[in-house]
């Protein structure tokens, strides 16, 4: 039996450039679909385009020609099973892309999760083809993926700073101090001290106030005042705007005290990327599945699920305090946010959750 599928799909040459098509798709032996409940479509969706070619993510699923799926996270409802270890009616949680429905091919499934092996999926990263099977609505059943997944991200640099003693840095200075991965680092660095770096949010004039008010920073400056920041501290960077211009004017400030440079964000799509030759630890990206790997195989797949579910649960009821939920419904919802992301127009005390029905 055959089934339409609608989709959100964008110009990989130009990713402002969108547009929603129609797919026909087919269920085989082995296979379920799934319709999709709701999904969050945050910066961090951004940055799956701009990375997209360097890190893989259009290989999720594929669109036709230069076109692309953005990838999100969300929630979904098996619709049809011809899978025998998953039955209709069943909800999951995961990697989705921005459709109506998704055809996925259930393997390794326990009673917690499963991977989604189907065809071009079946030899991409694991992290991100990993479903949990969801019985009903869960706790912060909206923040998760709202910030779930960048919370996790988030959990994983901090936990890899600290498993390198910070590099010898006394100070963590986080570039988009209003994004919400930032945010999310900044809360794990909050807690570790008096011990551990104070955490340093650099941010635009229109949103210190909002991240000051939040006490997760040790300290706030504006990017036009890096200059008055301390040069002779050691400091470890974790830019998530991936504005080169602004990496570049806090490693001549800085100059060797930059101990280490840390991509993890390009929410900044249209700025220009570092020049090479920075004073400091060079620049390099991040990626978290590495570190998860890690961490899975130093505490167990059981105890790594653990440390980061009872760390997310303490976030989570933290943000409920200072985030409000915007629901959208339809092809214009999704489409209008999305553009306004692209203009960096969100609010980042707002999180957007979508659905079709």
């Amino acid at each position: 039996m055959s089934i339409t599928i609608r989709e959100f799909v964008v110009n990989r040459p130009d990713y402002g450039q969108t547009k929603w098509v129609d797919r026909i798709a087919e269920i085989e032996e082995g296979q379920i679909l799934v319709e999709v409940e709701k999904f969050a479509l945050t910066a961090n969706n951004i940055t799956y385009a701009v990375a997209g070619d360097m890190l893989n993510y259009w290989s999720f699923f594929p669109a036709e020609d230069s076109w692309g799926k953005i990838p999100v996270w969300g929630f979904a409802r098996v619709t049809q099973s011809k899978c025998k270890d998953v039955t209709e009616g069943e909800r999951i949680y995961g990697y989705l892309p921005m459709a109506t429905h998704l055809v996925m091919q259930p393997e390794k499934v326990t009673d917690e999760s499963f991977l989604d092996l189907y065809k071009q999926r079946r030899e991409l990263h694991p992290v991100y083809n990993s479903y949990t099977r969801v019985e009903n609505t869960r706790a912060h059943d909206d923040l998760e993926p709202v910030l779930r997944p960048l919370y996790t991200t988030s959990f994983l640099i901090d936990d890899w700073l600290d498993d390198n003693d910070f590099f010898g840095a006394k100070q963590v200075l986080i570039l988009s101090a209003s994004s919400k991965t930032g945010l999310a680092l900044a809360y794990g660095l909050h807690r570790r001290r008096p011990a551990g770096p104070e955490a340093v949010g650099l941010t635009s004039a229109g949103n210190k106030a909002f991240v000051e008010g939040l006490g997760y920073y040790d300290k706030t400056a504006t990017y036009g005042d890096v200059a008055t920041l301390d040069a002779s501290i050691p400091t470890a960077v974790a830019d998530f705007a991936g504005d080169g211009d602004v990496l570049a004017s806090v490693h001549r400030h800085f100059g060797d005290n930059i101990v280490e440079s840390t991509t993890v964000g390009l929410s900044h799509k249209d700025a220009p990327r570092p020049p090479d030759d920075l004073p400091g630890a060079k620049p390099r990206f991040f990626f978290a599945p590495d570190q998860m790997k890690k961490r899975s195989d130093d505490w167990g797949r059981d105890g790594f699920d653990r440390k980061l579910t009872e760390s997310w649960n303490a976030y989570a009821s933290a943000a409920g305090d200072w985030i409000k939920i915007e629901h959208g419904k339809g092809e214009g919802a999704i489409s209008k946010v999305y553009a306004d992301m692209l203009a960096g127009k969100i609010n980042p005390a707002e999180g957007h959750l979508f659905g079709f029905k």
